[in-house]
This record gives C-alpha cells, structure tokens and sequence, in this order.
C-alpha cells in the first residue's frame, strides 16, 4: 500500500503542477499568451506554480506532526494559533519599519512569534495535547493573536497599507516572484533536516504515550527541536503567502484514507499531498472569472472548514 500510494501522489502532484502552469485566465496552454509566453511562464506562471507547490509541501508537513507528535487528529497550524502567531510578529515588525518584506530576517520573526504561540497553546492546554483541550486552547490563542492583528491593521499608517496587509492575511501566491520562492527553500530544507534528525523519536510515536517513555529518549528535549522545525515550516509559509488554513488538516487524513498511518511515510506523504493540493486549489483560483482573484486561503477554508465539522463531530459520537 505504501508504494501505490506514493505512486499516486506523485502522479497527482505532476498532473496538477502541469495543470497549474498551463491555465491561465485568458485560456488553455502557451499558445494565448501570444509573443511574450515565454517571460509570463518563467516570471509569473512558474514562480506561482512552485510558491504554491512549496507552501503546501510545509503545511502539509506541519500539520501532519503536529497530529503524530500531540496524538489528535484535529491538531492543524491554522486550529493550534501557530499560524496566528506568525501572522501577528510579521505585522508587528512590518508596521514599526524595522525590517523589510524583502529581508531574509522575516521567516525568523515568523518563527518566533510562532513559537511563542505554541508556548502560550501549551501552558493554557496544561500540557494536555489530547481531546477538545488542546483545541479549545488553540482557539483562544488564535482568537487573542487574530484581534492583536486586527488592532495594528486599525492602526495602520494609511489606507492602502491596511488593504495591502488585509488581502496578504487571507492567503495568496498571486503575484509573488522568485524571491518568496528562494525564502521559502532554506526554511523547508533546514526543517526537514532537523525532522530528519529527530526521526526515530517521531516515528516512536507509533507506541503509546506509556511504552514511549521507556525507550530512553530525551523526550523534552526532542519534542521542543521538532516544534521548532513545526513552527520554521509555518513562519516560512506565513510570511511568503500569508495565512493558508485547512492545507495541514486536508492532506495528512487524505494520506490515512489512502491507507497510511504509520508516522514517518504520513509525514512525508502529507507534505506531497499537501503541495498538490494547493497548486490544483490555486490552479480553480486562477480560473474563477471574478473582478478581483480570490484569496488562495479563503477557498482553501471553504474546502477544509466542512472536513473539521465532519472530524469534530465524528470524535463528538465516537
């Protein structure tokens, strides 16, 4: 099952990224873009496709560790405040001008705000990682994170930087160049580094909370080097495409009812499910005839928010 299913993957993710590359709002193939298709392709067309591509690869992965490491299927970057939290540092540091959209520093930042939020989602769960805590706790910090971003957008200098940092919060790879995609690279090569690293401690995880604790891992230590990774995989997200919710709930129990639910092969096959699919979510955005394109994350939450009713009222009669 393990082989067929990540055959499958493979073949659905290069299916959609041809697909993704090849429609366009004025129509099928090269051939409409007339004599400058090959600047569109390589300028717009492909940094797109890749941006989309690689935001997935993160949140899926994200999403499926954070659901191994805390033992609930519900766990996701969006429901956790994770996201939430990067969003807020991104703003935070962008309204008082210390550092530019450009800059290598904002994963960083990202990451750290991310990581205080996991702090702050910890303490207020009581270290309780199962059941609706987790997620309630969650809630409460995405809510505080979601009304202290609200507060500086009110506060934002004039009106066409609150629109600017408005539409980047709800999610989009439109627009975006090589140079979101080149920031998005380092941080997933060096998260899943770390992951790799830390590998037999996840995939441990297969065991039970009291079997784990005997195989003598550092198990403090370990878990706090994968929410690092976690939360540098979300950052890194958040600050090339805004806030993308659902993509790290969708793709890991899209791999289970594939058949797969040991760790590691979840791990690595939500983050290929995930890649593909936001690039055939992005490739419908591209297409819908709109005034103004829809936000990437608004349609990702129309297709993940009915998935979490479904799951939390599945739990709820379990």
């Amino acid at each position: 099952m393990g082989r067929l299913t990540l055959a499958a993957l493979v073949l659905f993710t290069i299916a959609v990224m041809a697909l993704h590359t090849l429609l366009g709002s004025t129509g099928w193939g090269m051939a409409v873009l007339g004599d400058n298709a090959a600047m569109i392709f390589y300028e717009l067309r492909l940094p797109r496709m890749l941006l989309a591509l690689l935001n997935g690869i993160a949140l899926g992965v994200a999403g499926a560790v954070l659901q191994v490491l805390f033992r609930n299927p519900l766990a996701e970057p969006g429901i956790t405040g994770v996201a939430s939290g990067s969003a807020l540092a991104v703003v935070l540091v962008l309204y008082s001008g210390l550092v530019l959209p450009s800059l290598w520093a904002l994963p960083a930042i990202g990451m750290l705000g991310g990581l205080l939020s996991l702090i702050a989602l910890w303490l207020i769960a009581g270290g309780n990682t199962s059941g609706f805590r987790l997620i309630l706790a969650g809630v409460a910090v995405a809510s505080l994170a979601g009304a202290l971003v609200a507060l500086v957008l009110n506060l934002a200098p004039n009106p066409f930087a609150y629109l600017e940092w408005s539409l980047w919060l709800l999610g989009s790879v439109a627009n975006r160049g090589w140079e979101q995609v080149l920031l998005m690279l380092p941080s997933i090569v060096l998260a899943g580094a770390v992951l790799y690293w830390q590998r037999n401690y996840v995939d441990a995880h297969i065991f039970d909370v009291a079997t784990l604790a005997t195989l003598g891992f550092r198990q403090r230590f370990a878990t706090w080097w994968v929410l690092l990774a976690v939360t540098l995989l979300i950052s890194a997200s958040v600050v090339t495409a805004g806030v993308i919710g659902f993509i790290g709930l969708l793709a890991p129990h899209a791999v289970r009812l594939l058949g797969e639910h040991r760790p590691l092969p979840l791990i690595a096959l939500s983050g290929l499910c995930g890649g593909g699919l936001l690039v055939l979510i992005d490739a419908v955005v591209k297409t819908i005839p709109t005034t103004v394109e829809l936000q990437l994350g608004v349609v990702a939450a129309f297709l993940g928010a009915p998935w979490l009713i479904y799951l939390l009222a599945k739990q709820r009669f379990a």
